[in-house]
């Protein structure tokens, strides 16, 4: 089957030139996507590496961009993957393996975070709080690499998200579990400073990006091990609720079938929304280890520590179980958004963007194969332990 790997740029670095040397020399077309990059740097990039380019004068979102470029893919197969994201050998071939099976919707790698990381071996139990009922234990205001300050980039079950504005942030550690910080390239024994004071490290890991997405029990999607050492443990190919745009295969006739990404949503669950709607139209969505594909991870967006990457993420997480969950979990999702108040503009958008999510749901209803509770029944709560 041939192949077409879609690619999206709105402010290329060095990691693009990185990902389309990968990419060009595993599939059949690239469409590289250049949505507003200044001066059109990503489109020079693209066509210095033989790319079919479009190019769009003003950032149109990743959902829109994508949508203008699904019907322009030649490809049996059509690939997205984000600029920051680099294939290794075979996984375009080995999705094509898996995607033979037409109940498969579309298909997954395992995602590996590109930078290597260090272990965090906290120096005992006086930095844990044992009976704090989070649990929490110490409150983390600064860890430098090497004199770098890497606070937000560290990583890992051990660490809570990151709280607070401006320099007064703050992230706690959970209980004693392990958590990473990021080293330099060929690095083997970083200087680890944590709240001015130095800590022990471990060996050098690479860590898990993404094995799949899960759906929790409110509707929040996430990353299944994200942070996770790559051990072995996620080396066996399983059913998820969804797989990561960052680097998602389906075959062109799928991707008809089960209709766009969600365009109103300018960016982020716009995979889960697919995939959900792919369950409820009765496929399967498969997560295939053998397939691997490195990722920086949020290099061009900043990353979910970016207020305007929260507001649309919520607003988007709420339009989407408006759009595929079950009603009764609908109300009480829009009755959580109405007592959350503005919240930064979130309660405003999502009553501009609900009757579209509600008028799009009854059309899709049409062809649903599977209820929404049972597609609910089957996914809520499944792998979700990997919640950090």
């Amino acid at each position: 089957m041939s192949t077409t790997v879609v690619v999206l740029s709105y402010r290329p670095g060095d990691w693009l030139a990185e990902c389309l040397a990968a990419t060009v020399a595993q599939a059949d077309e690239v469409l590289l996507v250049d949505n507003g990059s200044e001066d059109a740097r990503a489109s020079e990039l693209g066509r210095a590496f033989g790319a079919r380019v479009i190019r769009s004068r003003v950032n149109r979102g990743f959902a829109p961009a994508v949508c203008s470029a699904l019907g322009l893919a030649r490809g049996d197969l059509v690939a997205l993957l984000n600029d920051d994201a680099v294939p290794l050998p075979g996984w375009l071939s080995g999705s094509a393996a898996v995607l033979e099976d037409p109940s498969v919707a579309a298909v997954g790698p395992k995602l590996l975070l590109r930078q290597a990381y260090a272990e965090i071996r906290m120096p005992g139990p006086e930095w844990y709080s044992p009976g704090d009922p989070r649990p929490l234990g110490r409150q983390i205001r600064s860890v430098r690499v090497d004199g770098l300050e890497v606070l937000d980039q560290a990583t890992g079950p051990g660490l809570h998200r990151l709280e607070g504005e401006g320099t007064d942030r703050w992230r706690w550690t959970a209980g004693e579990r392990s958590w990473y910080v990021p080293v330099g390239q060929g690095q083997r024994s970083p200087s680890v400073v944590v709240n001015g004071e130095p800590v022990p490290t471990g060996p050098l890991v690479r860590l898990v990006n993404s094995t799949g997405l899960f759906l929790d029990h409110r509707g929040y999607a996430g990353d299944i091990a994200m942070g996770a050492p790559d051990d072995g443990s996620f080396d066996e190919a399983r059913e998820r609720f969804a797989v990561s745009g960052a680097a998602m295969v389906a075959r062109a006739e799928t991707w008809r079938a089960v209709g766009d990404l969600a365009a109103p949503y300018f960016a982020y669950y716009e995979d889960v929304d697919w995939c959900w709607r792919a369950w409820l139209y009765g496929y399967r969505v498969l997560y295939d280890p053998s397939c691997t594909v490195e990722h920086r991870r949020s290099a061009s967006s900043g990353g979910e520590h970016n207020e305007g990457v929260r507001v649309l993420a919520e607003r988007n997480r709420t339009l989407t179980m408006a759009r595929n969950g079950p009603w009764p979990l609908v109300a009480r999702a829009l009755r959580e958004r109405l007592a959350a108040g503005p919240d930064g503009g979130i309660r405003a958008q999502v009553a501009r963007g609900l009757p579209w999510a509600l008028a799009t749901r009854v059309a899709q209803s049409r062809r649903w194969a599977r209820s929404a509770s049972q597609v609910w029944e089957r996914w809520s709560g499944v792998d979700s332990e990997w919640a950090v």
